[in-house]
């Protein structure tokens, strides 16, 4: 991540290997950003409506800068 994110922004999010036949990227907006650390936050993203059907979720939180991307 090097660009700063904030709420509001277009962003698309990386999901690993844990989600299965799920992993790739995805779309959606952040809409909250909850600090951690002095240099990480939470970034919660709501879904595109296409994702959310198939993720089954409507939104996700993301603490690793590299699965993270501004659009």
């Amino acid at each position: 991540m090097t660009e700063v994110i904030q709420a509001g922004d277009r962003v698309r999010i990386y999901l690993d290997s844990k989600f299965g036949d799920k992993e790739g990227w995805y779309e959606g907006v952040v809409f909250k950003i909850e600090p951690y650390s002095e240099h990480r936050s939470f970034y919660w993203v709501e879904l595109d409506e296409g994702v959310q059907a198939m993720l089954g979720t409507r939104q996700i939180s993301v603490f690793n800068p590299k699965n993270i991307q501004k659009l």
